[in-house]
């Protein structure tokens, strides 16, 4: 049942992923661009150094653009997904995405902010869940940060403060693992960690 449940959502997927961006629109991002997130970013609270926010928002589009090439995108996502499944494309999974902006952005070893995963329905058995990378202000939470999402237009930046994305209801990737892990748990009969 389980699998004719994946083979449907698959399907479901395909029919979609007309919708989504033809491969020749992707741009790796104008000066107004950069120039917009670096100054939403810079609006997510008075602690944030704006030279932090100018250098988050050129890595996020230069970044993008770099991971584009290298995962060889020149589809949609979802069909893009099912050639990195069947094993004809290297990387290029949401999570891909996100794990590589993250691991980008870390490196910069920001003072005023963080760096930030997040998952999207990861609850949910009919929808396939969602990654991403964010960034807030030092200490904040994911619902006080920025989306920085390459994956969902395959290739072209997507950006919103987590609050504004209503395409997606983000919860923080730790407190995913830990569900998960408890489900897991519950699932081979062993018992709940206290």
């Amino acid at each position: 049942m389980r699998l004719k449940v994946r083979f449907l959502a698959y399907l479901m997927a395909l029919a979609l992923a007309a919708c989504g961006q033809p491969p020749e629109s992707r741009q790796m991002g104008s000066v107004d661009d950069i120039r917009a997130l670096e100054k939403a970013i810079i609006d997510l609270g008075p602690s944030v150094d704006p030279a932090e926010a100018a250098r988050v928002a050129e890595i996020a589009y230069t970044h993008t653009r770099e991971l584009a090439i290298a995962y060889q995108i020149t589809d949609p996502p979802i069909i893009h997904n099912m050639k990195v499944n069947m094993g004809t494309r290297p990387r290029g999974l949401c999570w891909h995405w996100a794990e590589d902006m993250e691991k980008r952005l870390l490196a910069e070893n920001f003072q005023t902010l963080d760096v930030l995963r997040a998952i999207a329905n990861a609850d949910v058995n009919f929808r396939i869940d969602h990654s991403t990378a964010l960034v807030a202000p030092k200490g904040k939470t994911i619902r006080e940060a920025m989306i920085l999402d390459p994956w969902r237009f395959g290739g072209t930046l997507f950006w919103s403060e987590t609050p504004a994305d209503t395409r997606y209801d983000w919860v923080p990737q730790k407190e995913v693992i830990a569900w998960r892990r408890q489900r897991l748990l519950a699932e081979q009969g062993n018992p709940q960690p206290g």
